[in-house]
């Protein structure tokens, strides 16, 4: 397939033989590619910096009857300094092991002798501008890390005694390298955390990539993690870095770490014992320096002694366990958080001077927030949305409340529904979870996995464990 002039990389061919010259450019331009000569060292360092090139061809020799490569070492330093991004590879037809070790030494990818097999060039320039293309997108996600990080400082609302504490730890660990397991319901901000502590650590300025680890396929966890070379599987046309990679001297974070399969929790454990891995379909092995950030909404602990989650991942893990409170336990920040979100949203949407009543103030405060902040920053979102007035009411945010009428089935989230369901079936049953799970068709264990994840143990005094 013919690839599109935008997306079709730019060689340029650098050889005195007009012979030469003819043969890689009908080779090159019937494979898609853009192709330029150039006659002379000389004409070389004319073109770069007036034009994209995204990989110069080298001969090694110009001047008649000279073989010792001394012109072409010499103009591959020069590329590297006037086009560092831009990938090198020479060609010649008196190569050497010596040559080709200085040629790389000097800023060159790879090596190829002339005359050239046709399938091993191509394949050489495919790998090498894939290469290229792994490189930009590391150094563009190090940008752009680096500009979040300077213009864009984490927000967190810390007024709560429950999160001072947490902020209070978040202060102290941040500059070390110690893992961090960040626990919490869903929607508490364990994301928000694990940005604050790389925020505050010596690896400020390196890369933070995030993996939803529970949204990968086992089979693809391990590119993912640790890249693949080409042709490592099916579809592999081209090597890929990984996220271990990619996040070299960096922080990774490893989101909903609780829904790994256990076949593949040894090859994690692994690489952050050693920081060593080799990526899918290579016997190379490399070496990273990577801070690992961990965050599940699991008990991790409940499933090292299931047998579902390896003791020993668990303790490396867990050097330091943040666990964050679910919204109803931090109360003094709702109101707080709700006035960030309507910041962002007025401004989002225009609707300047739009603000919060008194009785939707203490309508939130009053509120079970069974989807932690995640739930406050949507509602917020629609009350901004859908208020029609200059202030926004109880009415406008959505919630099921005791003053707000009648509560369909139809208005309420899929854990709101769980936790009335689970309310009734307590009440009905005098606060004994046995009677309570089998009403509900769940075994004990599984109601009380709810109980606490819901704060119902801590809620009804009568509940009977």
């Amino acid at each position: 397939m013919k690839l599109r002039a935008v997306d079709r990389p730019r060689i340029l061919i650098a050889d005195d033989q007009a012979d030469v010259l003819m043969a890689l450019r009908l080779l090159l331009k019937s494979e898609g590619f853009e192709v330029a000569v150039a006659r002379s060292p000389a004409e070389v360092l004319q073109v770069l910096p007036s034009e994209r090139c995204d990989l110069v061809l080298v001969d090694m020799n110009y001047a008649r009857d000279t073989t010792s490569g001394a012109e072409g070492l010499e103009l591959i330093e020069r590329i590297r300094q006037i086009s560092p991004e831009t990938a090198t590879v020479v060609m010649t037809a008196w190569g050497t092991i010596d040559l080709a070790v200085e040629a790389v030494r000097r800023g060159a990818r790879d090596f190829v002798q002339k005359p050239w097999d046709n399938r091993r060039l191509l394949a050489t320039l495919r790998t090498q501008l894939e290469f290229s293309r792994a490189l930009a997108s590391e150094q563009l996600l190090e940008n752009e890390n680096r500009l979040l990080g300077a213009r864009a400082p984490t927000m967190l609302v810390a007024q709560s005694p429950a999160m001072r504490a947490i902020l209070e730890m978040v202060e102290r660990i941040g500059p070390s390298d110690a893992n961090v397991l960040i626990t919490g319901a869903h929607g508490t901000g364990k994301g928000v955390i694990a940005r604050e502590v790389h925020a505050r650590s010596r690896r400020a300025g390196r890369p933070l990539l995030t993996v939803n680890v529970g949204a990968l396929a086992e089979g693809l966890f391990e590119s993912e993690l640790f890249g693949h070379v080409a042709g490592a599987f099916t579809d592999a046309r081209a090597p890929r870095e990984g996220r271990f990679a990619l996040a070299d001297g960096g922080t990774l974070f490893l989101d909903e770490i609780g829904n790994l399969p256990h076949g593949l929790q040894a090859k994690l454990l692994r690489a952050i014992e050693t920081g060593e891995f080799e990526s899918v379909g290579s016997s190379l092995t490399r070496r990273v320096n990577v801070r690992l950030l961990a965050a599940t909404n699991a008990e991790l602990a409940a499933g090292v002694l299931a047998g579902t989650f390896r003791e020993d991942l668990y303790y490396r893990l867990n050097t330091v366990e943040l666990r964050l409170p679910p919204l109803r336990e931090r109360r003094e920040d709702i109101v707080p958080l709700a006035e960030h979100f309507l910041a962002t949203n007025v401004d989002r949407y225009g609707r300047a001077g739009l603000s919060l009543s008194l009785a939707a103030m203490e309508t939130l405060r009053q509120y079970s927030w069974p989807g932690n902040v995640r739930q406050l920053e949507h509602s917020i979102e629609r009350a901004v949305l859908l208020v029609r007035g200059a202030a926004i009411e109880p009415a406008d945010l959505g919630l099921n409340t005791p003053h707000s009428g009648s509560i369909s089935l139809d208005d309420m989230t899929l854990e709101e529904v769980e936790q009335a369901l689970i309310r009734k079936a307590l009440a009905r049953s005098a606060g004994k979870v046995g009677d309570a799970a089998a009403a509900l068709g769940l075994s004990r264990s599984a109601l009380y996995r709810r109980l606490v994840k819901y704060g119902f143990a801590r809620e009804e005094s009568g509940v009977g464990f």
